[in-house]
């Protein structure tokens, strides 16, 4: 069977866009593959953070998994920390990554121009990021398309330590991307990615009435002034949250309701807002037995952590032995 593994850093509740970019998607694989979903506390810490705030989030970030569908008893839920294989192999890593594939990553290379003082958390990031992956020997990940040249740095680690200790057997597989159907949600203000911090989110857990307050003025075609202008549906963004929102039938009758001057974008917004509601409805659901039986949250991550643990020193053994430290 096919083992698939994704990791998710703890920025709190869950949001729209990662339910579209990532958890959704995750809810339907579980099904066919065996799926380890990973919250990756350890990541998160490469920027400033809150150690109290740390702790909070990570928890409803799991709360918010489980609400949105992922279901223990069919996939692997744990977090990154409960585990400490996964720095112990990073570290192994980086004796077999190249400075310059590190130095060359865009992610890098974005977010070290933003910063006075390069930290070493930050280069070394994605060598964290394949033993993730590797340390379950996983061979498919679901990313999006910012994460697909992480993962073909995962692929070269992978290849330099089978190269150099187990060169007559592939000891670690190269991971193959998945890439997730909605690669990119844009934020309600239609200027960049859909983020808790910029403040362009709906929350996955928000009422009929708080969400209707973010979609009324949110943007939509920017040549659209008046009612009676026709639209182009394709720069919308309202228009691609209804692709991933609305049934095939609801979206075809928008682009020709937006192109024609036949809607308003308040009537677009309207029948969006609808849509939402039928795929949140489950959600709150389970989030509010979650909310009666807490303990199932925790019970849910020490399970998890339990199962991860024995496939990751099952790796390590054969790590160790192969490296001479065994």
């Amino acid at each position: 069977m096919t083992r698939i593994f994704s990791g998710i850093q703890p920025s709190g509740e869950l949001h729209v866009g990662n339910y579209l970019g990532a958890v959704k998607n995750w809810v339907a694989l579980q099904q066919g593959a065996e799926s380890l979903f990973c919250i990756v506390d350890y990541h998160a810490i490469t920027a400033p953070y809150e150690p109290m705030l740390l702790r909070s989030r990570r928890r409803d970030l799991a709360f918010g998994l489980l609400a949105a569908g992922i279901d223990p008893a069919r996939a692997t839920l744990f977090v990154q920390s409960d585990v400490p294989e996964h720095t112990e192999l990073a570290w192994i890593f980086n004796t077999v990554t190249p400075l310059g594939e590190l130095e060359r990553q865009v992610q890098f290379k974005e977010k070290a121009q933003r910063q006075d003082s390069v930290l070493a958390g930050l280069l070394n990031y994605p060598v964290l990021q394949a033993a993730d992956i590797l340390l379950y020997r996983a061979d498919t990940v679901p990313v999006g398309e910012d994460q697909v040249q992480h993962l073909e740095l995962s692929r070269v680690i992978a290849r330099r330590w089978n190269a150099q200790f187990a060169p007559d057997a592939d000891f670690f597989p190269e991971p193959q991307p998945l890439l997730t159907p909605t690669r990119r949600i844009m934020g309600l203000d239609g200027q960049a990615k859909m983020s808790k911090s910029l403040g362009n989110t709906i929350g996955l857990l928000e009422s009929p009435d708080e969400i209707w307050a973010k979609l009324r003025p949110a943007v939509t075609d920017p040549k659209r002034i008046r009612r009676t202008d026709p639209g182009t549906p394709e720069v919308c963004n309202i228009y691609h949250l209804h692709r991933a929102f609305s049934e095939p039938a609801t979206v075809q009758h928008v682009a020709v309701q937006c192109s024609t001057a036949g809607w308003g974008c308040i009537d677009c917004k309207k029948v969006l807002a609808e849509s939402i509601e039928t795929e949140l409805v489950p959600i709150r659901g389970r989030a509010a037995q979650l909310m009666a039986e807490p303990s199932r949250v925790d019970d849910a991550r020490a399970a998890g952590a339990a199962k991860a643990r024995v496939l990751a020193k099952e790796t390590m053994r054969g790590v160790r032995d192969r490296m001479g430290f065994d």
